[in-house]
């Protein structure tokens, strides 16, 4: 069985990732600010940060945050992988972001190209949003007495565990470059997804679709961050919601 590192592995998606790894044997080290063993925050590094790599067959690397620093952290631990010899690292990056000109989008990219000049053995998945990340959006516009929505925009979320189920297949293959993204099994319209998650939280509000202006709204109306043709997601948002959702936190 291999050691494997996963980073940000007390997250939505780290978590899963662990767990189906250590379903199959695997030993697994968890990598976070707060985790017990391997306590590390990527952007800093150091020595905790070389001793958590030290002997792994394979890093998978779920670790990321919208307020900045994912480059230098991404720096810090291929740095890292490098020095131990780190043999393969799988990075989970987003559909769209080489198409769509949004802050996030343009920092996984730039992670992604990182990766690959690394001269460290990779493998790239990206995905489409996961269906957590809507609920949160929803119950936070749920907030007002009209929900207002993108107009004209859509969206593929998919489950969180199928990626995880994905991530943990290929950190224990080798090493395959780009591989073919995951996107949910329905794509639709930010109203329609709006309306199934205030029902299931018997919520009343109305739905408005409002235009806005940009060029990352343009591009997401374009439809750059989905994936039909990779439409491979079997669980839907309505069963996501049925579920529990997240939804009932409000």
């Amino acid at each position: 069985m291999t050691t494997i590192l996963v980073t940000g592995g007390t997250g939505t998606l780290g978590r899963l990732v662990t767990e189906r790894l250590r379903a199959d044997g695997h030993e697994v080290r968890v990598l976070s600010r707060h985790s017990p063993r391997y306590a590390v925050d990527l952007r800093e590094g150091g020595p905790a940060l070389d001793a958590a790599v030290a002997g792994v067959g394979a890093i998978v690397h779920c670790a990321t945050t919208q307020r900045g620093g994912d480059e230098r952290s991404a720096r810090n631990l291929l740095d890292a992988a490098r020095r131990a010899g780190v043999p393969h690292l799988v990075y989970i990056s987003i559909v769209g972001v080489d198409r769509v000109p949004f802050p996030y989008y343009r920092t996984k990219l730039d992670v992604e190209r990182m990766i690959e000049e690394s001269g460290v053995g990779w493998t790239i998945l990206r995905a489409t949003q996961f269906h957590d990340l809507l609920v949160m959006m929803f119950r936070g516009l749920a907030r007002l007495p009209v929900v207002f929505v993108p107009a004209g925009v859509q969206d593929q979320p998919i489950e969180v565990a199928e990626v995880a189920e994905r991530l943990a297949e290929l950190a224990v293959e080798a090493p395959a470059g780009r591989v073919a993204d995951m996107g949910g099994p329905e794509v639709r319209t930010l109203a329609d997804l709006a309306r199934s998650y205030l029902r299931a939280a018997g919520r009343k509000r109305a739905v408005v679709s409002v235009r806005l202006f940009g060029k990352a709204y343009r591009a997401f109306r374009a439809g750059g961050h989905l994936a039909p043709e990779q439409a491979v997601g079997k669980g839907t948002f309505e069963e996501y919601l049925r579920v529990g959702g997240g939804w009932s936190r409000r």
